[in-house]
């Protein structure tokens, strides 16, 4: 991806044309799973449904294997992404933990009192440098 400046903020993927374009057919599989039929035919057989999407081996990879932010730097849009997680029966603020590596109680108590520190989450050479 560009170098743009974002890339130096920790925990920040973003998501330009360029990751749109990298990510179409892994968005569009997701967005498939708007459908009900869809999401059983999905479930009933994963390997076969992703079969349909021209997406590449490691973005099926990430969604067999629920990488949420491997799908995300993949190309993978979070309000698309998102569908998936619902069709696993998780909330947005379900996959948000998952993709902090805390649990969905920690991360809305995280939130509640005010989100991250900015401190140390500002750069990573600055976080590097620590």
């Amino acid at each position: 991806m560009s170098d743009d400046g974002f890339d130096d903020i920790p925990g920040t993927i973003l998501f330009d044309a360029e990751r749109s374009r990298q990510g179409y057919h892994l968005n569009m599989f997701c967005m498939s799973l708007m459908s009900a039929d869809n999401r059983a035919t999905f479930r009933a057989d994963e390997r076969a449904y992703l079969a349909q999407f021209p997406m590449t081996p490691e973005q099926a990879d990430t969604v067999l294997r629920r990488d949420w932010n491997g799908m995300l730097e993949l190309g993978g849009n979070i309000y698309y992404t998102s569908k998936l997680a619902a069709c696993d029966g998780l909330s947005f603020q379900n996959i948000a933990a998952l993709m902090t590596g805390s649990t969905q109680e920690e991360y809305a108590a995280m939130m509640l009192a005010g989100g991250r520190s900015p401190e140390g989450n500002r750069s990573k050479a600055e976080w590097r440098r620590g």
